[in-house]
Order: C-alpha cells, then sequence, then structure tokens
C-alpha cells in the first residue's frame, strides 16, 4: 500500500489555530514568549553548531601490522560429540501405525 505524503485537513488546521494563537499572544502579552523562544533558540544553534565535545570523531586506522597481530584467529565451529540414547521400549510388541 502506497502511503500519501499529503498532510490531512485536520493537521492544517490544527497547524493555523496554533498560529493564530502564537500571533495573538505576541499582541497582548509578548514577555511570555521571551522563553520559548530563548530555547527553541539554543536548540537550534547548538543543532546548527554542536560542541566540540559533541561532535563525531574520525576513526583512527591501526596500522596493518598491528592489526594482524591484535586479531585471533577464530575456529570456524566447534566439534561437539553427539551420543545416541537408546530407548527403553520394546518396539516389537506395539504396531507400527495405530
Amino acid at each position: 500500500m502506497k502511503r500519501n505524503n499529503r498532510m490531512s485537513a485536520s493537521v492544517y488546521i490544527v497547524l493555523g489555530l496554533a498560529a493564530i494563537g502564537v500571533f495573538f499572544q505576541l499582541l497582548q502579552h509578548p514577555s511570555t514568549m521571551i522563553i520559548p523562544v530563548v530555547v527553541f533558540g539554543l536548540i537550534f544553534i547548538l543543532y546548527k553548531f554542536p560542541p566540540a565535545s559533541l561532535r563525531s570523531r574520525p576513526k583512527v586506522k591501526q596500522p596493518v601490522k598491528q592489526a594482524k597481530t591484535q586479531q585471533k584467529p577464530k575456529p570456524r565451529s566447534k566439534t561437539v560429540p553427539f551420543r545416541v540414547i537408546e530407548g527403553g521400549k520394546d518396539d516389537d510388541s506395539m504396531p507400527k501405525y495405530h
């Protein structure tokens, strides 16, 4: 089944009402919007320019000689001895199929 990437009408209605609410909040009490704007601004700045401690570090490749000496050859499979346990029931007196 193929999903349609378009949003439904209810999503547009909710987004529109949210935008109207934010607009009227800015007109009536602009000071209440300072904290959310600061928080979202900090999140955006940290997302765009992450600190050095959170950046991904490049992987350091080991020299080929060191890599070969550190790797141990793994056995392909273990040889496990299997044992057949003889059944104690005498099947000669019973028919094979009931």
